[in-house]
C-alpha cells in the first residue's frame, strides 16, 4: 500500500479578502502545490458568467499565475448561483435549466484548459411548490446529464451533499448515488457532524468520494478550530488507505458570514490542520491495512 496518492490542496475561497493572485502566492507559500477553485457567481474570485465569455482565453490567463507558483488545479467547484437555491442544477424554470447547461459545457473547457481532471457541482435544493419526488428526479437527469457530458471531456463529475439540498444526510446520499450510476462525491464530513451524526455513521461514503473537503467541524459547528473539531480524521484517512483513495484532500476553510465561518482564523487553522493531516497519513501502518 502507497501512501503516495493520496495529495493535498488548498481552497482558493478560503481567503477571499485577498486578490487572487496573493491568495495563490499564500497557498504556496503554506506548502501546497494544488488549488481547488470556486468558481461561484457573484461572490468568489472567479466568477462563471465571466469566464464563460471565453472559457479557453480566461483559463490560459489563470495559467500563467498558476505556472509560475508551480500550482496545479484540484477541483474546479461551479456554482452558477450566489446561493444554492439559485440556478439550482434542479430548477423547474426550463430557462434557467438551458443556461445552466451552456454554462456547464463552457465551464468543462474552462476546466479542461486547466489541465484539471475534477469539477465539483452541487446536488440541488427544494423549489417551494414543488414535490420532492420532482425536485429529486429534476436533479437526478441534470447531474447524470453533467456526470456525462464531463465523461466525454476526460473529466469526473461530482457533487457535495451538503446541508439545506435535497443531500443532507447519509442515507439520501446513498439513494442519490444508486439513481445517478457512476457518480461520485466530494465528502465533507462537517455537514454531516454539524446535525450530530457519528463519524461512524458517515464513514461509508468514503467509498463514494472522488475528492474531498478538509476543514475542523463539531455538533453544531459547520466549521470550528482545530482544538474543537470532532472529524475523527485519523479513522478517514486510514479508510482511504484501505478503499485506495488517489483522490485529493483539500484544506477547505471558507469565510462567509454563515453558521458562523467566519469566525476562524483561516491562515492558522488551515496550517494546524494541513500539518495534523500530514502526521495522521505518515503515522498509518499500512501493513495493518
Amino acid at each position: 500500500m502507497t501512501m503516495e496518492k493520496i495529495q493535498f490542496s488548498c481552497a482558493d475561497f478560503t481567503f477571499p479578502l485577498l486578490s487572487h493572485v496573493n491568495v495563490l502566492k499564500l497557498i504556496q507559500m503554506m506548502g501546497f502545490s494544488a488549488v481547488d477553485l470556486g468558481v461561484f457567481e457573484g461572490r468568489s474570485h472567479l466568477i462563471p458568467g465571466e469566464i464563460a465569455k471565453n472559457p479557453e482565453k480566461e483559463g490560459k490567463r489563470l495559467l500563467q499565475d498558476l505556472d509560475f507558483f508551480g500550482l496545479n488545479v484540484a477541483d474546479v467547484f461551479l456554482q452558477p448561483g450566489e446561493a444554492p437555491s439559485v440556478a439550482a442544477v434542479n430548477t423547474p424554470l426550463h430557462s434557467v435549466k438551458d443556461r445552466n447547461r451552456v454554462l456547464f459545457m463552457r465551464m468543462l473547457d474552462f476546466t479542461n484548459t486547466l489541465g484539471c481532471r475534477h469539477m465539483t457541482g452541487l446536488p440541488g435544493v427544494a423549489h417551494p411548490g414543488e414535490s420532492s419526488t420532482n425536485d429529486w428526479h429534476r436533479a437526478v437527469e441534470e447531474t447524470m446529464w453533467r456526470f456525462e457530458k464531463a465523461k466525454s471531456a476526460g473529466i469526473t463529475y461530482a457533487v457535495e451533499p451538503h446541508i439545506g439540498s435535497i443531500l443532507p444526510d447519509v442515507e439520501s446520499t446513498v439513494k442519490f448515488i444508486k439513481d445517478c450510476p457512476g457518480l461520485g462525491i466530494t465528502l465533507d464530513y462537517g455537514h454531516f457532524i454539524y446535525v450530530g451524526l457519528t463519524n461512524e455513521s458517515v464513514h461509508p461514503l468514503i467509498n463514494y468520494a472522488t475528492h474531498f473537503h478538509a476543514r475542523g467541524g463539531a455538533k453544531g459547528k459547520l466549521q470550528t478550530i482545530v482544538k474543537e473539531n470532532t472529524i475523527d480524521f485519523r479513522s478517514i484517512i486510514h479508510k482511504f488507505l484501505e478503499s485506495s483513495y488517489s483522490g485529493y484532500i483539500c484544506l477547505e476553510y471558507v469565510y462567509q458570514d454563515w453558521e458562523g465561518c467566519n469566525r476562524t482564523d483561516n491562515v492558522s487553522e488551515t496550517i494546524l490542520l494541513y500539518e495534523h493531516l500530514k502526521k495522521q497519513l505518515t503515522s498509518v501502518d499500512p501493513v495493518s491495512i
